[in-house]
């Protein structure tokens, strides 16, 4: 055996240098657009498509917007350059940000980057916005405005400088003084660039809103407005025969805003806690009970809501209610008002109707713009679902493709999603798709959102597209 080895090893060394000589070039496919042309991209959208993050808008957001990434990557298949409204360097934290500052018992610390910013024009005319510089480039071919709902793309004066209100990300790019619509807006800009593709990802906030606001702010648009107006949206982007892509609306309850403070194990945690006897007698008086009288059996605190019901404005908090993520640095804290701490009230199980409900009016609930109640999150489900709809049809009628972000995100939501051996999910901080106002993807969430959407185009238009390796893009910024 010792011979054969030594009398074959060499032959077989010599083989490999011959076969390793003959091995044709492994190279990755070639680039191509397909039945598309990439020549000249146009984003539209809100926030997402502005590359919002961590509660700001800011370079490094920008320069890692879905629509850079996507712009990147077409390039490789005859795209052209892409243009994005870029803070400059001496202002590159754009609107300010949210930061990790430190830990405290294990926990981040979360603070606000105030430092380089572009507000520098003092407050807007309405003595509370605050305008960022003007971009004063012509060249802008990413058009997403952070806030816009479909409900606003035809309001004119919805980006100036008012008295009544006015959306400072639109404001800064458009001229002074400029009463355009968004709709218009679009309107010069595909009159300019004259698009060959595009992707539109509006509709989030028709929907998130209410829900980020605990239906309190913006009311749901209504599937009628949302018609008219995406339809009018898509038609001005397909004028000139244009293919794109757009994105449905990704229930907005799976995010870290609205499943990092777990109600049922906050609602367990509450009813666990003992009452403490320096409580007791003002309890037993405010039941009306004898000085000195032992509690009902079976008090306990319960966690209480403040909710949007005309009938029960205030209840006892359910497993089907969401708590929004700043709940958690409010629920249990000391009240100067009531004896009991925020979100915290008293329950007697199985008491009377008009017992439960003097001991509703007794407690201190959460107030109304921290939870999201049951009511309210079926509602928003109903109306994403019914907008969706409607995205869909009009992406049907123009035979666009379609990236189906609720879809994506619902699975993302329930099982994470793997890159390259890294394992990402929706928990807040750790788990590297949300940046920290628990909406927004931070960098490598938009480069994975990217990648779906280059899948979606590879198979829509027959191009292959490559994809980037997410894991070249950071998750959540650690000091």
């Amino acid at each position: 055996m010792r011979t054969f080895f030594k009398n074959t090893l060499p032959a077989l060394a010599l083989l490999g240098l011959v076969l390793g000589g003959c091995q044709p070039e492994l190279d990755a496919p070639k680039a191509d657009g397909g039945s598309a042309d990439f020549s000249k991209y146009l984003a539209v959208g809100n926030s997402l498509t502005a590359g919002f993050g961590d509660n700001g808008l800011y370079l490094e957001g920008q320069q890692n917007s879905y629509p850079a990434i996507l712009a990147q990557q077409f390039q490789k298949a005859g795209g052209g350059e892409f243009k994005q409204p870029l803070f400059a360097a001496n202002e590159a934290n754009g609107s300010g940000y949210l930061k990790i500052t430190g830990f405290s018992n294990g926990s981040p610390t979360i603070g606000a980057e105030t430092a380089n910013t572009a507000m520098t024009r003092g407050t807007g005319l309405d003595g509370k916005t605050m305008p960022l510089t003007l971009y004063t480039g012509t060249d802008n071919q990413n058009l997403g405005v952070p806030g816009i709902r479909v409900a606003d793309i035809t309001t004119n004066g919805y980006g100036l400088n008012n008295p009544l209100g006015f959306n400072p990300y639109f404001e800064r790019l458009l001229p002074a003084g400029d009463l355009r619509s968004y709709v218009q807006y679009v309107q010069e800009r595909v009159g300019t660039v004259k698009p060959t593709f595009f992707t539109n990802w509006l509709g989030n906030n028709d929907v998130l809103g209410f829900a980020s606001s605990g239906g309190t702010a913006a009311p749901l648009t209504p599937v009628e407005d949302f018609t008219t107006k995406y339809n009018q949206m898509v038609d001005v982007l397909t004028a000139n025969n244009a293919k794109g892509l757009v994105a449905t609306i990704p229930n907005v309850t799976t995010v870290p805003l609205f499943t990092t403070v777990p109600t049922a194990a906050v609602i367990a945690q509450v009813n666990a806690t003992p009452i403490p006897a320096a409580l007791v007698p003002t309890v037993v008086a405010a039941l009306g009970l004898p000085a000195g009288s032992a509690l009902p059996t079976g008090t306990r605190f319960g966690l209480y809501i403040r909710t949007s019901s005309a009938t029960a404005p205030v209840r006892e908090a359910t497993a089907n209610d969401l708590l929004l993520l700043p709940a958690r640095s409010v629920i249990n804290t000391p009240s100067a008002t009531s004896p009991f701490p925020n979100g915290i009230g008293l329950v007697i199980p199985g008491a009377p109707a008009p017992v439960a409900a003097a001991l509703a009016g007794f407690a201190n609930p959460l107030p109304n713009n921290l939870v999201l109640d049951s009511g309210e999150a079926t509602a928003v489900a109903t109306r994403t679902a019914e907008l969706n709809t409607v995205i869909k049809a009009a992406a049907e009628r123009k035979g666009l493709a379609v990236f189906d972000a609720n879809a994506f995100f619902n699975t993302v939501a329930r099982t994470g999603i793997v890159t390259n051996g890294v394992n990402n999910t929706t928990s807040f901080v750790t788990g590297n798709l949300f940046s920290l106002d628990g909406v927004h993807p931070t960098p490598r969430g938009y480069a994975i959102v990217a990648n779906e959407m280059i899948k979606v185009i590879n198979s829509k238009y027959g191009s292959s597209i490559p994809q980037v390796d997410p894991n070249a893009y950071r998750g959540v910024k650690l000091p």
